[in-house]
């Protein structure tokens, strides 16, 4: 194309030139006379000829300079081509320019801009020669056509002249890759890439003298230098133009020092060009009055060199952000200013530039505060125009903001709150205030380089970029801090996340036998890290800095967001401005810095809850007139303020009605208070373990937000009175309150509920210090209460010391007045977060000694309140309750402690509620009427308590009876006078006790535990409880009743102790499930504690007549619950209660076998205990399986334990029967998500070992077989647990039957064979296409049960290997195994589960080998049938073929691929070691050796082609192999992708070669090895065929192509093998006419050597042929 363009444009040119311009129609005759003689016309060939040309580009610079308009245009086009491919002759660019030059002022345009579009191609691609005069020619270009009028040139030529400019930087980058050198040593620069030298082009000056550069940074330092000369209206040094634009030459400073800020940062001469003209220039202009365009370009400027080369120019960039921060204070123009704060906004947003300011500035000394005077400039002007911010007593909404919610000015303007800014009323501008809609402009004033003149700034836009500086300054810390800090936040989150479900009442926790989580982690979570403490962190330097930037800017900040906090703001730039005050206030906590934490904290304290709102609602709430009771809660916020307070956790029936009156212009809280109290609570659960003393600034915010929010229940200016009718209007205006702000309300119960629950991960020295700053609440809020202003001031003074502290609210006291509402209000908060914190630290307060955990404070601070004389009603009523309600959450929570620890806390526990009913004991406690009332109430209230913890947790209360009888004793002594004994012996007693089934549950649960204390007194009664057969003759409960009625007869207490047991018994299958449950446990307890004392006879009796009615009643309910109408609940019910049954039972049995065992009739009873077990199997419910195997485990094991008692073979046999009958099935379906059998069957595996225990000295095989038979099945029926997997390690499940098989006996006769057989099935199952538990949930993979057999199996045969019986060889079990490890080796890569060990077709085949070891020793030796030996060999076969083989379509990405092969190599060495002479055997089958071969032929295919499968086939097939092999298929040209195991394929390859050459050995191996070699001679020969066969198709079609290097390394690897080769005499047979004795393979594939001489091939292949035919022509004796 270009060829063609450039004769086109040559023939116009010698058209066009005819009559005039001989001289230019000559050079183009010369020019396009040369190019048709060029020898290369193609668009790669010809420019570089060209180039060679000197005069070929005369005509276009004759044309340039003949100024004619048609002349120069063909021209500039024909040179712009060649610029582009590089077809100038270089020594012509100098001539080429000046034609440039001379066509750019003929004024045609588009010759014009084709010039400017050909400059950067010949900077590009002639940068070597563009230097120094022929640069300065080609920018005079671009600086000529840039002063054009023409606007499109104009612009054109700026932008080609900064792209030009940007170059000859590039090239500076390019010269600086090669090897630099000290500039201040004249040597060669030398770049490694070329090898060329680079020569020193001149001299430049730098601060510590002159430095020798190299070209391109010559270029680039004068073309600098005279930018900045330019712009300053100076005469350049080097470039020969003047008259630059101002503004065009900051813009070409700016792009240079933007994009190669690298190149600045590293020549020195550059830096001293920036030092002494650019700085200096723009401090200059920005001290003067500057134009807008001017100012913007000078500030982008700056902002660059401030980004990117302050550590070079620290002096300068302090000054220039002192000019900034100046222009910020002293300039009022408001975009000067914009554009200061757009700079400072950049800054601010990157935190590392900071940091390196602060450093550079303020934390040296002598250096000016740069930092610190911004942020003081920013205070400024926050307060400078107040009116245009809108500041006020509170934050209100921006004045025009329309798409502010009409809700939230509602609630502003419903305050009443002096200041607030009404849409409606406002006197101010429609513009007060700071938003999103007026207070940012679309785009920033430094952006706007086409603009002339200033736009049009908001007077807000400077405020929303402080508040933009301060937030990006906040977020930068704490994005650098935080994460220096945080150990175990994964931890907390799902702490967190675990709040949200637990269920409200700890108890519950403790009731479904798990700990609370809310409660453990105070034992492990430490406080945050203070970076600054951590010396040897490589930021440490870095944490040090924000350090002393948080404490020296920390007041500025300050001031500057309390203004803002107060100002008139929309949404967006509120909720931002709060985010950058909490995370400064996070910062500076984190860093322990408690002077900032501490008046942040405050600040936002008082924005939450102004100090005007709070001092109004106390006013109004303890006016004279204030003691009227509140409404109904209907018309109330209260449910609010109970979100803070946490009240619905505890309930007061009896405390005072709250009073919320108002006055007519009373304040309240709006959305944004609320907003501020949420970041505050946040804060306290960020910073809460290192809060200390601040712990009161979030509390006393938190009580007095709850007081405001309590106040203003109701409607300003209406007071409800109960004897008043409904106020609809009331409601109407209290429920708009409501919606408005409830969204934020409720964030403010989340974060207020977050904060208590936070607590739990605190250390005990942090949680102390919550516990007292609550406490202090208490007593901050006592000189408020009437009778405390009796109290000296100095001695209130001395109470509460710790409350005196700067910005704390503070209330005066004389407000109280007897009615003491704030008070009260105050009081029940504190009391509330005081239970609330207990509770969630239970598990702390009961794991630590009172003092260290807490417990002390907490008791003592409700007892003081609860006994206080001065506090209301409801106050101390709340104490009472909170107090009683967390002993029972520790009496609950103590069932689960062991009993030496028990005891301690249940005293602890039962002596805080004695220290509460103490003082009601005093005889001289002088108290009211109506004290005396709320007295009594609280007595009652811990009496409940005591009465709810010795009902829940009586039985486990091992100490403090003796308190708990104190406290009872408080009221009244209870004098029982004990009946007489005949009376306690009525049998109408028991039956009088017995709960009905329409009793209350409470009196029958009491009636069960009447029975325990009942059988107790008749055991006393009697030494032994003799119960004999005559006794039990009548079968009627009425009978049993008259004996026992009788007290003269000797057998009274026995039958009425048997009675007694049979109530219990019909109890135990009550339709109530805590009823029944209590009965059977109860029963259970009653044998367990008098069972030593019960004759054999007796115990025979007590299991039939009890514990086997027990068992048929509940059968008879599990039947009816099966057959019910569906309901899972009930059967659910009735499944648990036969566990505890099975359970109690079995242990009950177990304990008392021997007993049972002297029994005469023991063996009657023991069929009928396995019948009755086996009943419970029939229900196929997974729970009551398992308690059933479990009990037949527990009762067995006593059997088995040393020193137990002996079963008979019968019993024995009676327990194998009951086990052995079949694995537990489940009757529900096996496609449930839920369904899970494996503890059933880990338990079914248990029991076998128990049963194991018992036949092992009568084994036999037929048993051994059908254990085995089903713990296959066990395993192959087994589910698999959500969230677990069976790859690496095998479940618990197929552990435990690896270990009951590994357990079996082998010394017996055909079990090892049946063994060794099970373990291969279990190999086999991973590898297996069958899904055996096919359903919803996960499946079982059983890799690594896999795996486990191949080790045991290994062992197994191993051990048995030289057994005398040789069963393993004849029953087919080494076969078996070898077939089992053969499958996963056959595999490899196809199975696709990848293990983090070791795969299992590499274990498989260790195994494998480890296994062939001794038995083929072995086999050798031994007289076996041939069918076993043919099957065994076979399986070594196939083997060897898995070992060798891999699949052709396996990936050569596969990341262990060259292992693996690695791995199969040697391990086909050692099985080639073992099996080779032993394959030639005459017992080893033909077809053994051919497969071995055929394995061999097939793994050593390299290139899988059409005449290898044919030969394939016909090997297979049995036909003469050679029939076709001199056949000669169609050829290919396409190459064959070669194997990916190659290596392993020449390993084969060898193998063949090996097996067929002769060997010097003697003796009997020989002949062996001869049968080996007549059979692996063939594959030899057809696979050496196969290659020369495909050389000789496929080389003629390539042409002149070379042979593909794979196929042309497999051929000569051939060739030299044959050459080499001398094969044993009888393994080939021999030809006709041709003898030969050892180069019989030669002599067969003359026919194909002849055809390949033929095929034109190389020189090394054509060398290798010649030399096969010189030995085929020896053994001719040519």
């Amino acid at each position: 194309m270009t060829t063609q363009l450039l004769a086109t444009e040559l023939a116009n040119l010698i058209q066009e030139s005819k009559r005039k311009h001989n001289d230019l129609r000559l050079a183009a005759e010369k020019s396009l006379e040369d190019l048709r003689n060029l020898r290369n016309t193609s668009e790669q060939g010809a420019p570089e000829e060209l180039a060679t040309r000197v005069n070929f580009v005369n005509p276009f610079i004759i044309a340039c300079g003949t100024k004619n308009a048609k002349f120069t245009a063909i021209a500039i086009v024909c040179l712009q081509r060649l610029i582009v491919a590089r077809a100038l002759p270089r020594s012509k660019l100098n001539q080429v320019l000046e034609a440039l030059m001379q066509a750019s002022s003929a004024g045609a345009l588009d010759v014009q801009l084709k010039i400017l579009q050909a400059l950067p191609s010949l900077l590009q691609n002639y940068s070597s020669d563009l230097k120094g005069d022929l640069l300065v020619n080609a920018l005079n270009i671009c600086f000529t056509l840039q002063s054009s009028k023409n606007a499109i040139v104009n612009n054109t030529s700026a932008a080609t002249l900064q792209q030009l400019v940007v170059s000859v930087f590039d090239k500076v980058v390019v010269e600086d890759s090669g090897s630099r050198v000290p500039r201040d040593q004249k040597v060669m620069l030398k770049r490694p890439e070329s090898g060329k030298d680079i020569s020193t082009a001149g001299v430049a000056p730098t601060s510590d003298g002159e430095v020798e550069l190299g070209t391109a940074a010559l270029d680039a330092y004068r073309i600098f230098n005279d930018l900045c000369l330019l712009t300053e209206n100076q005469r350049p040094e080097f470039l020969r133009f003047q008259g630059l634009p101002q503004t065009f030459g900051l813009e070409l400073i700016e792009s240079v020092i933007t994009n190669h800020a690298s190149v600045f940062t590293s020549h020195p001469e550059q830096v001293y060009v920036l030092r002494n003209r650019v700085m200096p220039l723009i401090s200059s202009a920005l001290k003067g009055r500057p134009s807008f365009a001017t100012t913007v370009r000078l500030v982008r400027i700056l902002y660059t060199m401030l980004r990117r080369h302050i550590n070079v120019l620290p002096a300068e960039c302090g000054e220039a952000l002192g000019i900034l921060t100046g222009l910020l204070d002293q300039d009022a123009t408001l975009w000067k200013r914009a554009l200061c704060m757009e700079v400072f906004r950049g800054i601010f947003a990157d935190h590392s530039l900071l940091r390196r300011i602060y450093a550079l500035y303020d934390a040296q000394e002598g250096e000016r505060d740069v930092l610190k005077n911004l942020c003081a400039s920013f205070v400024r002007l926050s307060t400078e125009k107040p009116a245009v911010i809108g500041l006020g007593h509170q934050s209100s909404v921006p004045a025009a903001a329309p798409q502010e919610p009409a809700q939230d000015q509602a609630v502003l303007e419903a305050s009443g709150i002096t200041g607030i800014i009404s849409s409606g009323t406002t006197s101010e501008g429609p513009q007060t205030g700071i938003s999103t809609k007026w207070s940012t402009i679309r785009v920033p004033c430094i952006d706007q380089l086409d603009k002339t003149e200033p736009p049009a700034v908001p007077e807000s836009y400077t405020y929303s970029l402080i508040l933009s500086c301060i937030s990006s300054l906040s977020d930068g810390l704490a994005k650098f801090v935080l994460p220096l800090t945080v150990t175990n936040e994964a931890r907390n989150r799902r702490k967190a996340a675990k709040h949200e479900e637990d269920a409200d009442s700890p108890a519950a926790d403790t009731e479904s036998g798990g700990k609370s989580e809310r409660s453990a982690s105070f034992k492990k979570n430490p406080l945050p890290v203070n970076p600054l403490r951590q010396e040897d962190h490589p930021m440490h330097s870095e944490v040090k800095i924000c350090a002393a930037l948080v404490d020296e800017c920390w007041p500025a900040i300050l001031a500057t967001c309390s203004t803002f906090l107060y100002a008139a703001m929309d949404s967006e730039y509120y909720h931002g401005l709060v985010r950058a005050f909490q995370r400064f206030a996070h910062v500076a906590g984190l860093l322990q810095l408690a002077t900032p934490r501490d008046a942040f904290l405050t600040t936002l304290g008082k924005a939450a809850v102004p100090p005007n709102v709070f001092t109004a609602c106390l006013t109004a709430g303890q006016r004279p007139g204030a003691g009227s009771s509140a409404g109904d809660g209907s018309s109330s916020i209260l449910s609010n303020a109970r979100g803070l307070l946490s009240t619905d956790n505890l309930s007061t029936p009896t405390a005072e009605k709250r009073q919320p009156s108002f006055d007519a212009q009373m304040a309240m809280l709006n959305t944004r208070n609320l907003l501020c109290l949420r970041a505050l609570l946040n804060l306290g659960i960020a910073l809460g373990p290192t809060l200390s003393s601040a712990w009161r600034i979030v509390l006393e915010t938190l009580q007095q937000a709850d007081f405001v929010l309590f106040s203003s229940a109701k409607t300003p200016g209406r007071t409800p009175s109960i004897s008043r009718g409904h106020d609809s209007s009331g409601d109407q205006e209290g429920g708009s309150l409501t919606a408005n702000f409830g969204n934020e309300v409720r964030a403010v119960e989340t974060a207020a509920s977050r904060l208590m629950e936070s607590t739990v991960d605190f250390p005990n020295e942090s949680f102390l210090q919550v516990v007292q700053a609550i406490r202090r609440l208490l007593q901050r809020s006592a000189a408020d209460k009437p009778g405390a202003n009796r109290q000296p001031s100095s001695q209130a003074n001395e109470k509460t010391p710790a409350l005196q502290a700067p910005g704390q609210h503070r209330r005066v006291s004389s407000f109280a007045t007897a009615s003491s509402g704030p008070s009260t209000q105050e009081d029940q908060f504190a009391l509330v977060k005081l239970g609330e914190v207990a509770s969630i630290n239970i598990e702390r307060l009961l794991a630590y000694p009172p003092e260290e955990s807490g417990w002390t404070l907490i008791v003592e601070g409700l007892v003081e309140n609860l006994n206080s004389k001065i506090d209301a009603t409801s106050v101390r009523t709340r104490a009472a309750e909170t107090l009683a309600k967390l002993m029972l959450e520790t009496a609950n929570l103590t069932e689960s402690l062991p009993e030496e620890a028990r005891g301690p806390v249940q005293l602890r526990m039962l002596q805080a509620l004695s220290s509460a009913v103490e003082p009601f004991q005093e005889e001289d406690r002088e108290v009211s009427v109506a004290v005396r009332a709320v007295d009594v109430n609280i007595h009652r209230i811990i009496l409940d308590g005591l009465k709810s913890i010795v009902e829940g947790c009586g039985e486990s209360l091992v100490r403090g009876w003796e308190v708990a009888f104190d406290i009872i004793g408080s009221v009244f002594i209870l004098k029982e006078t004990a009946g007489n004994e005949r009376a306690a012996t009525d049998p109408t007693l028991i039956n009088t006790r017995s709960p009905k089934l329409d009793d209350d549950l409470n009196i029958a649960l009491t009636t069960v535990t009447f029975f325990w204390v009942l059988s107790d007194f008749l055991s006393s009664k009697s030494e032994s409880l003799e119960i004999t057969a005559e006794l039990m003759e009548e079968s009627e409960a009425s009978d049993l009743t008259k004996k026992a009625s009788d007290h003269s007869h000797k057998a009274s207490v026995p039958a009425l102790w048997m009675l007694l047991l049979l109530r219990l018994t019909a109890v135990a299958s009550d339709d109530r499930l805590e009823l029944r449950n209590s009965a059977i446990q109860t029963l259970l307890r009653i044998f367990d504690a008098y069972g030593d004392r019960l004759s054999p006879e007796t115990w025979l009796i007590c299991v039939k007549s009890v514990v086997f009615r027990l068992l048929i009643a509940l059968q008879v309910e599990l039947e009816a619950a099966q057959q019910g109408a569906g309901d899972c609940s009930e059967l659910s019910d009735w499944t648990g209660t036969a566990v505890v049954v099975l359970d109690g039972i079995s242990t009950l049995l177990a304990d008392y076998l021997e007993v049972l065992l002297q029994s005469p009739g023991f063996g009657k009873l023991w069929n009928d205990l396995f019948d009755h077990l086996a009943s419970m199997l029939e229900f196929e419910i997974l729970d009551i399986d398992t308690a059933t195997y479990k009990a037949l485990s527990r009762i067995l094991s006593r059997a088995n334990s040393k020193g137990g008692p002996t079963l008979s073979p019968e019993n024995i046999e009676r327990a194998w029967s009951t086990w052995s009958r079949s694995i537990p099935a489940s009757s529900l379906s096996s496609n449930s998500t839920s369904f899970n059998n494996q503890a059933c069957l880990s338990a079914y595996v248990s029991a076998l070992r128990q049963v194991y225990a018992l036949i092992q000295n009568q084994l036999t095989a037929s048993k051994v077989e059908q254990i085995l038979e089903l713990l296959n099945t066990t395993v192959e029926k087994a589910t698999m647990s959500n969230y677990s997997s069976d790859i690496e390690q095998p479940t618990q499940l197929q552990s435990e039957v690896l270990d009951a098989i590994n357990m079996i006996r082998t010394d017996v006769t055909g079990v090892p064979s049946a063994v060794i057989e099970q373990l291969a099935v279990f190999v086999t199952l991973a590898f297996s296409d069958e899904q055996t538990n096919a359903g919803p949930g996960p499946r079982c993979t059983f890799v690594a049960l896999s795996k486990a057999s191949m080790t045991m199996m290994e062992t197994l045969v191993i051990q048995h290997a030289t057994d005398p019986d040789l069963g393993i060889y004849t029953s087919g079990a080494l076969a078996t195994a070898l077939s089992a490890l053969r499958e996963p080796v056959t595999l490899k890569y196809q199975f696709g589960i990848k293990t983090k060990l070791e795969q299992p077709w590499r274990l498989a085949t260790k195994t494998a080998l480890s296994i062939l070891n001794p038995t083929l020793s072995q086999l050798s030796k031994i007289d076996i049938a041939k069918t076993n030996s043919d099957e065994i060999w076979s399986e070594i076969a196939q083997l060897a073929a898995g070992i060798i083989q891999v699949e052709a379509s396996v990936s050569e990405n596969e990341p262990s691929l060259a292992d693996d092969e690695v791995f199969d190599i040697e391990a086909f060495h050692k099985l080639r070691a073992l099996i080779v002479p032993l394959l030639g055997t005459s017992s080893v089958s033909e077809n053994v050796r051919k497969d071995f071969a055929l394995s061999l032929f097939m793994a050593s295919t390299v290139h899988h082609t059409l005449p290898a499968k044919d030969s394939f086939d016909q090997l297979t097939s049995g036909n003469d192999c050679m029939s076709s092999l001199y056949t000669i298929p169609p050829g290919r040209t396409v190459s064959t992708k070669s194997h990916p195991r190659t290596k392993m394929a020449f390993v084969a390859l060898d193998e063949l070669f090996s097996l067929v050459t002769v060997s010097d050995t003697t003796g009997p191996t020989v002949e062996l090895e001869n049968r080996i070699a007549c059979t692996v001679a063939p594959y030899l020969l057809v696979r050496c065929g196969n290659a020369l066969r495909a050389f000789i198709a496929d080389q003629p079609l390539r042409g002149r192509m070379p042979q593909p290097l794979s196929e042309k390394k497999e051929l000569v690897r051939l060739l030299k093998k044959l050459v080499a080769l001398r094969t044993r005499v009888d393994a080939i047979p021999t030809l006709e006419n041709a003898d030969s004795d050892y180069r019989k393979h030669l002599l067969r594939l003359y026919p194909l050597l002849i055809k390949s001489i033929g095929v034109n091939p190389d020189d090394e292949v054509s060398r290798l042929l010649r030399e096969a035919l010189d030995v085929i022509g020896g053994e001719l004796g040519l």
